[in-house]
């Protein structure tokens, strides 16, 4: 089950219809999969894990399907790493952490007052991306205890 902006539970299949997308059972499985996914997973990633389970799945399925989420707002596309886009599925506007020791990338939830009214200087605003890199709190402890050995 998928929420809406509004968190109201919603179907993927009707999430889909909703954007005007034929829900077809791979484009289901990708987009339940982001629902369901906090690790920003790469296409690769996204491959490899449907693959398994549907082995008719092809890596142009997953790019074109992500492609077709990115372009009806379902889905978003970071590239917080500079090397490849990570995927997420939309639910509220945030931001990202990203560890330098492990690279893991974290949502950040930090109101901002321009992404709220939508606009900026009388610019309008369609998306908000931002992102800190630091070292995650897991890190740091790991750090801090290898340091008092």
């Amino acid at each position: 089950m998928i929420t809406n902006r509004k968190q109201r539970p919603i179907s993927a299949e009707q999430q889909l219809l909703a954007h005007h997308i034929k829900p077809t059972f791979q484009r289901l499985k990708v987009l339940e999969f982001l629902s369901k996914s906090c690790i920003h997973p790469t296409v690769d990633m996204i491959y490899r894990e449907l693959v398994a389970t549907i082995p008719t799945m092809s890596k142009t399925t997953v790019y074109n399907t992500l492609k077709s989420f990115v372009d009806k707002g379902i889905v978003s596309s970071l590239m917080i790493t500079g090397t490849e886009a990570r995927f997420e599925y939309v639910r509220q506007s945030h931001h990202h952490f990203i560890c330098e020791k492990c690279n893991s990338i974290m949502d950040i939830v930090i109101a901002c007052p321009h992404a709220v009214k939508r606009s900026v200087g009388g610019h309008t605003i369609k998306e908000q991306h931002g992102y800190f890199k630091g070292i995650c709190a897991d890190c740091a402890k790991k750090e801090a205890v290898n340091e008092a050995v």
